[in-house]
């Protein structure tokens, strides 16, 4: 059961238009309910794919409904595309140009619903229906605060004629107060993107700098804690107020009560206390076969016991035949590797699992920070280079497993880097785990989710009085 909304009053009607990626309207979600217990009223304007899959997380049924989006074809996309693990990641771009051909509904919508406030993230083009229907605009970024003032800042002075370099993007842009969260080597290439046209005529840095400049307030899904200097970055370049949520999680009553399926409740349960790894890399991320196959090996390697789910590798239908030869028979009764959807939150919180091997998205990042379990990280994309910088070189929580010049892991550095946070005497085990110790307590403290809500409630009075 939900808990009954918290008066607050007065109370506003909001509408939320988060990026058609189910990583971004999750949190908007989260979000949602945080602000239904108070009183507040939700509608979320997402595809219906996506509403198919979500609803479920929806905690307060009577302030929060869904107004499903028809999402056009483009063409490029195949039919009937609607949210982004649909699609490759090449072709995201042409997503982009989906949601703008939403605008004529949006706009519809916007101009006869009774708002106080619309959140959005990646259609810049949201602010100017806003303003001449009299509704105030967040842009609502669910992103690490680092992800934006390292790339998508004023600063960054990203070309106009021509694509940005490696070279540009390893040097931060004037002011940055990160001297860890940046970019080295090769690492750089995974934000090349940024210069990249997403949407008709117009670049993913020029979408998302203008969604940004274009908004009332700012709203980052962090904390001061862990980013204070990189939002108070961001303020100075926009010179615009950064309001924060923290994590919102979600642990609401729904992820609290939730039972792990009773076939791998039994798998988990035979097992000593903290002894499993635990490995997960996100929706859209689909490995080649040889990535795949030292991965698998360099679990086996570890001796742990291991429970590993990810998307069948390129090119495979199922997870069976793209495993190694004899792999099945030689882990059978320690270890497991699925192909489909799992309960990552319940699974993490199994007193079996002792370590997450995770890509450190910025909601693995955070659930990662909230359980007690060792941290190994394996990042892929821009936004995930930089959440492992941060747990790796600021907060000292976690390691980074280390490349091979192919870009990719060895069976043998990923061994070394789970055994070096599994071994009991371990030195950098025993330091992470120190320190990551001391974040579960600051997270996990009475009132510190709550108020960062609570605030955030405060300055949209604020802005409408």
């Amino acid at each position: 059961m939900s808990q009954p909304p918290k008066t607050s009053s007065p109370s506003f009607h909001i509408a939320m238009f988060p990026w058609f990626a189910i990583g971004h309207i999750t949190p908007y979600i989260h979000l949602a309910n945080e602000l239904a217990s108070r009183g507040h009223r939700i509608t979320l304007l997402v595809p219906n794919k996506a509403r198919l899959q979500l609803q479920h997380l929806v905690l307060h049924a009577d302030l929060i409904v869904f107004s499903p989006v028809a999402v056009p074809h483009v063409h490029g996309l195949p039919e009937g595309t609607e949210i982004a693990s649909e699609i490759p990641i090449h072709m995201t771009h042409l997503l982009a140009t989906a949601m703008d051909r939403t605008r004529g509904e949006i706009e519809q919508f916007l101009t006869v619903s009774k708002l106080d406030f619309v959140l959005y993230d990646t259609a810049q083009w949201v602010p100017g229906i806003a303003r001449r229907n009299g509704i105030k605009t967040v842009c609502y970024n669910v992103v690490c605060a680092a992800a934006l003032a390292i790339a998508l800042v004023p600063a960054r002075n990203v070309p106009k004629d021509r694509p940005i370099t490696e070279e540009e993007l390893r040097e931060p842009p004037a002011g940055y107060p990160s001297k860890n969260v940046v970019l080295c080597g090769a690492e750089a290439k995974a934000l090349t993107f940024i210069s990249l046209p997403y949407g008709e005529g117009i670049t993913f840095y020029e979408r998302t700098t203008t969604a940004m400049k274009e908004c009332d307030v700012l709203s980052i899904r962090t904390c001061r804690e862990l980013e204070g200097d990189l939002c108070d970055y961001m303020e100075a370049q926009y010179k615009k107020p950064v309001i924060l949520t923290g994590p919102v999680l979600g642990l609401g009553s729904d992820k609290k009560s939730e039972k792990l399926e009773e076939r791998w409740e039994k798998w988990f349960s035979g097992f000593e206390a903290g002894s499993v790894v635990f490995c997960a890399f996100g929706t859209q991320w689909i490995l080649e076969k040889d990535q795949f196959q030292e991965l698998v090996l360099g679990f086996e390697l570890t001796g742990l016991p291991f429970f590993v789910a990810l998307k069948p590798p390129s090119g495979c239908a199922t997870i069976e035949e793209a495993l190694p030869n004899g792999f099945e028979e030689r882990v059978k009764g320690r270890g497991v590797v699925f192909g489909d959807w799992v309960q990552q939150t319940a699974i993490l919180s199994h007193k079996s699992v002792g370590c997450f091997v995770n890509h450190c998205g910025f909601g693995s990042m955070w659930e990662s920070l909230m359980t007690d379990n060792q941290i190994v990280l394996v990042p892929h994309l821009g936004d995930q280079i930089l959440n492992t910088k941060l747990l790796v070189k600021e907060l000292k929580v976690a390691v980074e497993v280390e490349r091979e010049e192919n870009g990719w892991l060895s069976k043998d550095s990923l061994r070394k880097a789970i055994k070096s946070v599994m071994d009991k005497d371990s030195e950098v085990g025993v330091m992470v785990k120190k320190n990551h110790a001391k974040w579960v307590e600051t997270l996990s403290s009475p009132g510190f989710m709550s108020g960062y809500i609570d605030r955030f409630v405060q300055k949209l009075k604020e802005l409408v009085n």
